[in-house]
């Protein structure tokens, strides 16, 4: 039998990090760069490396020659500032993610625009990080596309002869996750817990539209049926 693939995004579908990433961003471009505050980010649904550009190219820095010691900076800021932002898993995540891991046909990736550093210390902040095994990280595209197709390429490599491109699901929150989803021909479940607005989101066409991942019943059964 072949496996299901399930991408899930981590900000605003597995998780609210209250904006711990942005503040341990400022916190870190105020140690390197002495700055007392960045300019507003727009991070919803894209990138860190597309993300940091902009924050450094606001700054009048050169992204080539700081990002590797801001990234390690960064990493270093980034727990305690998931803890000052109460960074929390959303509703009816942990239930889902035990149940699917117990599942053998059905396989758990991370489809995210975080670094994957970055992305390992908040599942691991957050208890979860042993639900999954494979992903597409943001450290070395700016496109959320070309993270998505990581994300295949690393499930390949894990699933082996049991991947299906026909049995890919992505689970997000944006339109942008919607979009990478579709680049690489899989379905989406998509969620309201990030801020989208129910009108934006449908009018991307999900397969499935949810308030929330605690009345994912009838989706989790059809993935045991198939």
């Amino acid at each position: 039998m072949k496996a299901w693939t399930l991408l899930f995004d981590i900000d605003g579908t597995i998780m609210t990090s209250a904006h711990a990433g942005t503040s341990a961003m400022a916190v870190t471009a105020k140690e390197l760069f002495g700055v007392e505050e960045i300019a507003p980010l727009n991070v919803h649904g894209r990138c860190d490396r597309g993300i940091l550009a902009e924050l450094f190219q606001g700054l009048g820095v050169s992204y080539e020659q700081h990002h590797e010691e801001f990234s390690r900076r960064y990493y270093q800021n980034l727990p305690a500032s998931l803890i000052e932002n109460q960074g929390r898993l959303l509703p009816g995540v942990r239930s889902l993610l035990e149940t699917l891991h117990n599942e053998d046909n059905i396989a758990l990736g991370i489809l995210t625009g975080n670094l994957r550093q970055a992305a390992e210390i908040k599942l691991q902040h957050l208890g979860v990080d042993q639900f999954f095994s494979f992903g597409g990280y943001g450290d070395q595209f700016a496109d959320r596309n070309d993270v998505a197709q990581q994300a295949v390429d690393s499930a390949k490599n894990r699933v082996g002869d049991k991947f299906s491109s026909d049995r890919v699901w992505v689970i997000g929150d944006t339109t942008n996750d919607i979009r990478c989803a579709r680049s690489i021909g899989a379905k989406v479940l998509a969620v309201e817990t990030g801020g989208g607005s129910p009108e934006e989101l449908s009018s991307a066409k999900p397969d499935l539209l949810l308030p929330d991942l605690t009345t994912c019943e009838l989706w989790l059964s059809s993935l045991k049926e198939v």
